[in-house]
């Protein structure tokens, strides 16, 4: 019997349910319940918003958006954000979806830490950064009701989330620290290592190897 929160059915598929046994066995509570609460927040300010998304291709993208932090994924010389992607990817099309559901999956991962780009491309995609934006920073929650809240964190609580999720995104990042550079997670670094050397793009651009 398929599962509702909060007005937000999430599919009784195989693809779904093989995606949930998945993940939450690869992390912990902290980042199931966020992952599922991402795409929660998505899919209800998805249906705000008038926009037309495949369930069960955006709970494979909230759910894998943060597999790439897990030891059973991460990589260590790429981007955590590209570790889910391809993870996804392959799980999709093991699934029988087509190359192009299977691609933007991808990129609602892979751009899930990129600003805005995500909110022009397919819903799929516009979901997850919906609800990571949600989740994570508190963006536009007036656009989801109290009650609708109430449901949510009851059924994925969110106990000190705000220290646990970034002791989460350090945990995941701390060894490849070269694959935070141009995005915002080399903030998270330097908050939690005092050594940490941003890279700055300035002076890449400056120093480079072109000849004035």
């Amino acid at each position: 019997m398929p599962e509702t929160i909060a007005g937000i059915t999430i599919p009784d598929t195989e693809l779904v349910r093989e995606a949930t046994a998945l993940v939450r066995a690869a992390t912990d509570d902290t980042l199931f319940d966020h992952s599922r609460r991402v795409f929660l927040w998505g899919a209800l300010k998805a249906a705000a918003r008038g926009l037309d998304v495949d369930h069960e291709l955006a709970y494979v993208g909230g759910l894998f958006h943060d597999l790439g932090l897990t030891p059973a994924y991460a990589t260590k010389d790429r981007r955590f954000e590209l570790d889910g992607a391809e993870a996804a990817r392959d799980f999709v099309l093991d699934h029988g979806r087509t190359e192009r559901e299977a691609q933007n999956v991808w990129l609602a991962i892979a751009l899930h830490t990129t600003p805005e780009v995500p909110l022009h491309l397919a819903p799929e995609v516009a979901v997850v950064t919906l609800g990571v934006e949600t989740d994570v920073l508190g963006l536009d929650l007036n656009e989801i009701t109290d009650e609708q809240i109430s449901e949510v964190t009851a059924a994925h609580p969110r106990p000190d989330f705000k220290n646990r999720i970034l002791r989460a995104f350090y945990n995941g990042m701390a060894d490849r620290p070269d694959t935070t550079f141009g995005t915002m997670n080399d903030d998270v670094l330097a908050h939690f290592d005092p050594s940490f050397a941003r890279k700055d793009f300035v002076e890449i651009i400056q120093n480079n190897a072109w000849p004035e």
